[in-house]
């Protein structure tokens, strides 16, 4: 589904990402970790399209997208829900997921069901601003976005940062639902390790911009974690 083959990536004359290597095999859940200011986000948003390759490639459903502008990108099939969500707070809920269909491919005129079947609680809340809806409420708008676009690559950056525990077990589930469906690949950076354990089938591990270890996530053990993600 998604090769990163030799990806190195820099801001200016700031180094970020090191010759990263990564593979995300279709109907999967992979979890990209490691401590703040590794470059998961880079990764994330080199992969998006959103930040240009100084070398290496990035190669999607078969076909090499290192030069494909992002929203080419959404259109092939990729869902992006950044850290922080980046919702728009001025428009309504139903404006906000409208957005998602000017990036699907097919260009539907509505949202589809299984979104709402998959987030249940925005369909009464259609016509409230984004910015009067609560951080979970938000974060599952976001998703909910991404989801409109029926990716079949979507990138997850933290989707459980500062959200409430109630929130993030409906977020868990409705991954699981998404996962059991096999019909969407996911790439997700996440710090809540037992989030990612219950969820991901592989992980990856970074460090100062490359990759230092990966595996089955029942790899992914106590000193793993001690070594590469304990403060």
């Amino acid at each position: 589904m998604l090769r990163v083959q030799g990806l190195s990536v820099g801001y200016g004359d700031s180094q970020i990402l090191w010759d990263v290597h990564l593979h995300i095999p279709k109907g999967q859940v992979v979890c990209l970790m490691g401590r703040n200011g590794v470059g998961k986000t880079t990764l994330l948003k080199s992969v998006m399209g959103l930040l240009s390759a100084q070398a290496g490639a990035i190669i999607f459903d078969e076909q090499d997208i290192t030069r494909v502008r992002p929203e080419q990108r959404a259109r092939r099939g990729m869902g992006y829900v950044p850290q922080g969500r980046e919702i728009f707070p001025q428009l309504t809920v139903g404006e906000n997921l409208s957005l998602g269909l000017l990036a699907q491919k097919g260009r539907q005129s509505k949202v589809p069901d299984t979104v709402f079947q998959l987030f249940p609680a925005l369909s009464s809340l259609l016509n409230r601003k984004g910015g009067f809806l609560s951080g979970g409420q938000q974060q599952q708008l976001a998703i909910a976005r991404a989801l409109v676009t029926e990716p079949k690559l979507l990138l997850l950056d933290e989707p459980t940062e500062g959200i409430q525990p109630s929130i993030i077990q409906e977020i868990e589930e409705v991954i699981a639902r998404i996962k059991t469906q096999g019909q969407v690949t996911i790439l997700l950076v996440e710090q809540y390790l037992e989030f990612a354990w219950r969820l991901a089938d592989a992980f990856y591990m970074m460090e100062k911009g490359s990759i230092v270890a990966h595996g089955e996530i029942a790899e992914l053990t106590e000193d793993v974690v001690k070594q590469y993600l304990t403060v």
